[in-house]
């Protein structure tokens, strides 16, 4: 591959594998993120409250913590091709089941299930990390990242008008007609690309089923670190308790606590069973890594990805309700928002590859926490447009972040690229149910400046404990060779 990165030279495998992938990922956030921009309609169509409107956002994402997860151990051993293809057709399939469903508990469940979806992000970040240098990695990775949740403005921008074309069922119409595009594109993906360049080796991790670490006090870590993404699935499950939503009963919350109890105990386990004998027979130092690494990225993009998720999902409301804009016009601001990603979330990783990660994170969180402090100073006397403009700001910051993240994810150990992007990733997650059940809880104002204050905390940790990528990673091919791979 040359070292020269032009966008447009279709010529070159490369550049259409990135014009092919990104454009999958954005089907995929059309589809799992229409849900934001169609709520007013939903809203109306079927006399929900203002409370059901708001957990059928936190539903949406709720799902995609467990999904981000299980796709990057998924991508990393069947490969990206076949991953996204997966993805596409089977929540294509279940949105339109959601279109059609004709109650709120059928509305509910089912949203909760396509949230899957979201995992799709996940499998692009393997494939670019395969077809681009470590040199060009950030650039490729923003691009990827920033056009393909450009997805969620594409339905902010569209899906509105199809809506209000077919009265009452407008937003059924809207939802399938994604839904199928996004079918049709997953069909077309699986015969256009391929996992790796010509001759080179697709590296999968030894053990399945966990993330393979390198010491002792990473194995703590590791396990310690789990803990955040249980904890958001007991704030939803919390969330639709009977002293709240009561969409479930108290035997069924129960239950759930349980069952999640257990399942970060088999995980615990599993953990352990991968990593044991590494106890033992103590890894050598050339193919170590430290797994802080991953845990920093993992809260970094808990703020910038959780915000942005969070916010999308409510500025149309926010809109609707504080200032009484009009339900296409506030559609249409509320996507002003995603569409910073054209160039922001590419603008942070290219930024990572000319200045470095680090020093990156540090500016891009900087601004996070100024803009989104800022914004918690809001009230219904403000101008929308001040709104508007501050959210802007706030956008370029966050997604810059999300952008500079990912300029780091695939330099920390390549044949595990899609665990560590499915964890950071589902973090992403674990900010949004969190940012969205505070949405739920306090003022609009009051969701801002919460967002504020935990930005501030990441930044303090990245200052801190954050180091810069250098040298080469190592990487063993399967007849026992040695692979050398530059990180800078």
């Amino acid at each position: 591959m040359s070292d020269s990165f032009n966008l447009f030279n279709f010529k070159k495998a490369n550049i259409r594998i990135l014009h092919y992938t990104w454009f999958a990922f954005f089907m995929t956030f059309v589809v799992w993120l229409s849900l934001g921009p169609m709520m007013p309609f939903i809203t109306e169509a079927l006399g929900l409250t203002d409370q059901q409107a708001k957990v059928l956002l936190i539903l949406n994402v709720a799902m995609t913590i467990p999904a981000r997860i299980i796709v990057g151990m998924l991508v990393d051993k069947l490969g990206p091709r076949i991953m996204f293809t997966s993805i596409l057709v089977l929540g294509g399939l279940i949105s339109i089941l959601f279109a059609w469903a004709d109650s709120y508990e059928k509305l509910a469940l089912i949203r909760f299930l396509s949230g899957f979806i979201g995992g799709g992000f996940v499998v692009g970040i393997r494939m670019i990390g395969e077809w681009f240098p470590a040199k060009q990695t950030g650039i490729a990775q923003g691009i990827y990242g920033g056009w393909g949740n450009f997805g969620s403005a594409g339905a902010a921008m569209t899906l509105p008008f199809i809506a209000v074309m077919y009265g009452d069922n407008g937003w059924r119409y809207a939802i399938t007609f994604a839904s199928a595009a996004a079918i049709l594109y997953g069909v077309l993906y699986y015969f256009i690309v391929s996992n790796t360049p010509k001759g080179s080796t697709y590296f999968k991790p030894k053990k399945s089923g966990a993330m393979e670490v390198t010491s002792g006090k990473d194995l703590a870590l590791y396990i310690v670190m789990n803990i955040p993404l249980y904890f958001a699935l007991a704030v939803l499950t919390w969330k639709l308790s009977p002293n709240n939503m009561g969409l479930i009963g108290q035997p069924t919350v129960y239950a759930v606590y349980i069952g999640l109890a257990v399942m970060f105990v088999i995980q615990t386990w599993k953990i352990w069973h991968v990593n044991a004998d590494m106890l033992k027979n103590p890894v050598p130092e050339i193919h170590r890594f430290k797994f802080k690494q991953v845990a920093i990225l993992d809260w970094a993009y808990l703020v910038t990805f959780g915000a942005e998720l969070a916010v999308v999902s409510m500025l149309a409301m926010l809109y609707v309700t504080w200032f009484d804009v009009p339900k296409v016009t506030a559609a249409f601001l509320a996507g002003i928002y995603p569409v910073i990603n054209l160039f922001a979330r590419p603008g942070g990783g290219w930024l990572s590859d000319k200045i470095g990660r680090r020093l990156t994170l540090m500016i891009v969180f900087l601004g996070i926490t100024a803009s989104f402090l800022a914004l918690g100073m809001i009230s219904r006397e403000w101008s929308v447009w001040m709104v508007v403009a501050l959210s802007i700001v706030a956008g370029i910051f966050s997604k810059a972040g999300s952008g500079a993240v990912y300029a780091m994810v695939p330099l920390v150990q390549r044949r595990m690229t899609g665990q560590i992007a499915g964890m950071a990733g589902a973090f992403g997650n674990v900010g949004a149910v969190i940012f969205l059940t505070a949405n739920s809880l306090v003022d609009y104002n009051q969701f801002f400046l919460f967002i504020g204050l935990v930005s501030a905390a990441v930044f303090a940790l990245i200052v801190l404990f954050l180091e810069e990528p250098g040298g080469q990673m190592v990487e063993t091919l399967a007849d026992g060779t040695v692979q050398m791979i530059d990180v800078k």
